[in-house]
C-alpha cells in the first residue's frame, strides 16, 4: 500500500492524498507544456504559471479518474482505504476484492471513462471560449483534452494493473465464471505489456536519442513487476480458498503496552517467551505497533530507561487491523508479511486486539490447504503464537 505524504482531506468521503514522488509528475507536466507554449508563444512568466495551472489541471483529472473507480467501489459494498496521487499517476487503494464479475467491469470502465468526459468538456470549454480566452489558455486547454483522452485509451489496454486489464479479467471472469483464470490471463497480458513497454521505450532512448524512452521503460518495468504481484496474487487467493483471519490467528497473544519503558519491557516476564514480534497496545487494548527483537537491540543500552516501547516500535498499517471475519486472501494481497517482523491484528467491533497472524501462519495455512488438509493442525493459544 502507498502511503501519502500529504493529505488533501476527502472527497465524496474518500481519503485523498499525494506521495511526494507526485511532485516529480508535477514537474514533469510543467515542463512538457511550457516547453509547448513557449516554443509557440514566446518565453514569458505569464506563459510559465499558465503552463503550471494546466499541469495542476491535469493532475487533478487524474485525482477525478481515481476518484471514480473509489465511487464505484464505495457502491459495491467495498472498502476504500484512500486514493494516493504518486509518480506514475494515481492509484486507488481498496480493502476487497469485487464480489462478482458486474462489479469488477463497472469499477474498472468509471475511470477511463471519467478521463473520456474530461477530455469532451475541455475540449467544449476551448470552443466555447473561443479567441476571448486567449492562444495560450486555449492551447493549454486543448492539451489537457489530448492527455486525458489519451489517459482514456492507455488505461484501457489489456494488461493488469491497467483498467484494460481489469476489465479483460471481468470480462473472462463472466464469460468463464472461473476468477483464478481471469486474473491469470490479465496479469500475464500485463507482463506482456509492460516488456513491450520496456523495449519500445529503449528503442527510442537508444536508437532516437529520445530522453522520454526512459519514462516509458519506467512505466514498462512498474506495469511488469504490478503484473508479476497480481499474479502471485491470483494463486494465494486460489490456495488460501474461503479461509478467515479467525480460522489461522493465534487468540489472546502476547501484547505489550505502549506506555512501558523498554527497560520495563526486558524485564518483564514477556520476555521470557519465545515470541519473535510483538503486538503493541494502547491503553484500551487497540493495537497501534508491532515490535520485533531486531527493534530492541538496535537502541543503546543507556537509552532503555528513557525510551518507550512506543518510540522504537513501528506503526501498524490501518490495512493490518482487521475483523476475525475477513477473508485471509484478501488481507494477505494487501499487506505484506516479513517473516519475524510484521503481522496482521484481529480486532474486536470496539478495536480491541483478538488476535495476530503472522507470515508464517499464511504460508502454513497455504500448504495445509493445497495438501486438502485442515487449515489448524491444533488449537493454538496467546501461550504458543505460531512464530511470534
Amino acid at each position: 500500500m502507498l502511503r501519502e505524504t500529504v493529505s488533501f482531506g476527502r472527497i465524496a468521503g474518500i481519503r485523498v492524498g499525494a506521495h511526494w514522488s507526485a511532485l516529480v509528475t508535477l514537474a514533469l507536466f510543467i515542463l512538457l507544456l511550457g516547453q509547448s507554449l513557449v516554443s509557440a508563444f514566446g518565453g514569458s512568466v505569464n506563459v510559465w504559471l499558465i503552463a503550471a495551472m494546466g499541469a495542476v489541471g491535469l493532475l487533478v483529472s487524474l485525482l477525478l479518474h481515481e476518484i471514480a473507480h473509489s465511487v464505484l467501489a464505495r457502491r459495491a459494498d467495498i472498502q476504500v482505504d484512500g486514493v494516493v496521487l504518486w509518480l506514475l499517476g494515481g492509484v486507488s487503494e481498496l480493502a476487497d476484492e469485487p464480489k462478482d464479475a458486474r462489479s469488477d467491469l463497472r469499477i474498472a470502465l468509471a475511470g477511463p471513462l471519467t478521463s473520456l468526459l474530461l477530455a469532451i468538456g475541455f475540449f467544449s470549454v476551448a470552443g466555447i471560449l473561443g479567441d476571448a480566452a486567449g492562444e495560450a489558455v486555449l492551447h493549454t486547454l486543448m492539451w489537457l483534452a489530448t492527455m486525458n483522452l489519451l489517459l482514456a485509451v492507455f488505461n484501457l489496454l489489456p494488461g493488469a494493473p491497467l483498467d484494460g486489464g481489469r476489465v479483460l479479467r471481468a470480462l473472462v471472469w463472466r464469460s468463464t465464471g472461473d476468477r483464478l483464470r481471469a486474473a491469470t490471463i490479465a496479469a500475464r497480458s500485463g507482463r506482456i505489456l509492460g516488456l513491450f513497454l520496456l523495449a519500445l521505450g529503449a528503442a527510442e532512448l537508444i536508437l532516437v536519442g529520445n530522453p522520454g524512452g526512459i519514462w516509458l521503460m519506467l512505466l514498462g518495468w512498474f506495469l511488469y513487476s504490478a503484473a508479476n504481484a497480481e499474479l502471485t496474487t491470483a494463486g494465494l487467493r486460489h490456495q488460501l480458498g474461503d479461509i478467515v483471519i479467525r480460522d489461522v490467528m493465534t487468540s489472546h497473544p502476547v501484547a505489550i503496552p505502549m506506555s512501558w519503558s523498554v527497560a520495563e519491557l526486558l524485564r518483564s516476564p514477556e520476555m521470557r517467551t519465545d515470541h519473535r514480534v510483538f503486538p503493541v497496545v494502547d491503553a484500551a487494548g487497540q493495537p497501534v505497533a508491532v515490535l520485533s527483537w531486531s527493534d530492541l537491540t538496535a537502541l543503546p543500552v543507556h537509552s532503555r530507561e528513557q525510551t518507550s516501547v512506543h518510540a522504537v516500535a513501528r506503526p501498524l498499517p490501518a490495512a493490518a487491523k482487521v475483523p476475525e471475519d475477513r477473508s485471509l486472501s484478501d488481507v494477505a494481497a494487501r499487506v505484506v508479511l516479513r517473516p519475524h517482523i510484521d503481522i496482521i491484528a484481529a480486532v474486536d467491533q470496539q478495536g480491541r486486539l483478538t488476535g495476530v497472524v503472522t507470515a508464517t501462519d499464511v504460508a502454513l495455512a497455504c500448504h495445509r490447504s493445497t495438501l486438502g488438509l485442515p487449515v489448524r493442525g491444533s488449537e493454538r493459544n496467546g501461550s504458543a503464537v505460531g512464530e511470534l
